[in-house]
């Protein structure tokens, strides 16, 4: 008997764990509390997403992971340990462990994602970039000699990738996903309402009428915040035109992105992609608008992948299944499918 084999979607604001036979399992928060003083771990996932912003002074509930990559090596390997101990319950064999990790890290922080899963339990640690799984989840042949292009918006990171013959022939990652969408949020209502918002109020904001193209119908939506004046708590109405006004600049740095790519795509994969459009995958994908806008900018068709926020973790999943193709150590790319 062998250990299971399990993906797992890194992210910098959910994880998600696939386990080979089952499917995603387990999905939840990548928020960690602990307390400060022993650095004990008190809550991980959704208990410790419900304290962000409301901990008393010797805990804090913090997210480990940044821009996609780990910016507390600690607090990810406990994390990690917590989700695999509960997918795999007191496991005899460790299990083999496929992890997502942005397009373009650097070595030193592919290293901390195998050293934080091996650390946690792992018995041998295999990766794979986002697009790559992305694309795999959306349900692209990517073996096949045709270009792809794929554009995953997740929490940290905003990958964009160009794949043909199972690999990226162009990416790029931007630091421009969920996570921004909240702070260009929290910053314009800061600035045109004189009013703080907390970054769990802003993720309503930008979940219910948040958008990147302008709404036909305005929209509107009632939130409390703290009026910086008086200092004193306050309820008030937020539009989807001023959704839309805040989140506008990441817009334009998305399409930037994209626009950079095909300019360095080769001409017969850009034919391709004309033809066979764009896949927008992931949370941040989600958000109105978005497709509108590339369609309007590139003239390309844009298409949303069914269940978007699952794509890379079903197609690291996928990717499991030709875990013999890869090797350890190495940014993966699936070679055949």
């Amino acid at each position: 008997m062998f250990g299971l084999d399990i993906g797992i979607d890194l992210g910098t604001a959910t994880i998600l764990v696939y386990v080979k036979g089952k499917g995603i399992v387990l999905r939840e928060p990548s928020v960690v509390a602990i307390d400060k003083n022993t650095k004990e771990v008190l809550a991980v996932g959704q208990e410790a997403r419900k304290m962000l912003g409301r901990t008393p002074g010797n805990i804090i509930a913090l997210r480990p992971l940044k821009d996609g990559v780990i910016s507390d090596y600690t607090i990810t390997e406990k994390m990690l340990k917590y989700f695999i101990t509960k997918v795999c319950g007191k496991f005899i064999f460790s299990p083999r462990i496929m992890v997502c990790i942005p397009s373009c890290v650097t070595e030193v922080e592919k290293k901390a994602v195998i050293d934080a899963a091996n650390h946690a339990g792992a018995r041998k640690v295999f990766l794979i970039e986002e697009p790559i799984a992305a694309a795999i989840g959306a349900g692209i042949d990517i073996g096949k000699p045709y270009g792809s292009m794929i554009v995953d918006v997740g929490g940290g990171t905003c990958d964009i990738a160009v794949i043909s013959l199972g690999g990226a022939v162009k990416s790029r990652s931007l630091k421009v996903a969920g996570d921004k969408f909240d702070e260009a949020i929290v910053k314009y209502l800061k600035k045109n309402r004189n009013i703080v918002i907390g970054e769990r109020t802003a993720e309503d904001i930008k979940i219910n009428i948040g958008c990147m193209y302008p709404k036909t119908v305005v929209e509107r939506m009632t939130v409390k915040g703290r009026d910086i004046s008086s200092g004193l708590p306050v309820e008030f109405e937020v539009t989807s035109e001023e959704a839309y006004e805040a989140l506008k600049e990441c817009g334009e740095q998305i399409v930037e992105g994209v626009h950079s790519v095909l300019e360095e795509t080769p001409p017969e994969l850009s034919a391709d992609i004309s033809e066979r459009g764009i896949y927008i995958t992931g949370g941040g994908g989600l958000i109105d608008g978005l497709d509108r806008l590339l369609e309007e900018k590139t003239g390309i068709p844009v298409m949303i992948a069914e269940d978007a926020q699952s794509c890379v973790a079903v197609g690291t999943g996928k990717a499991l299944n030709h875990i013999e193709l890869l090797e350890t150590g190495n940014a993966m790319k699936i070679k055949k499918f």
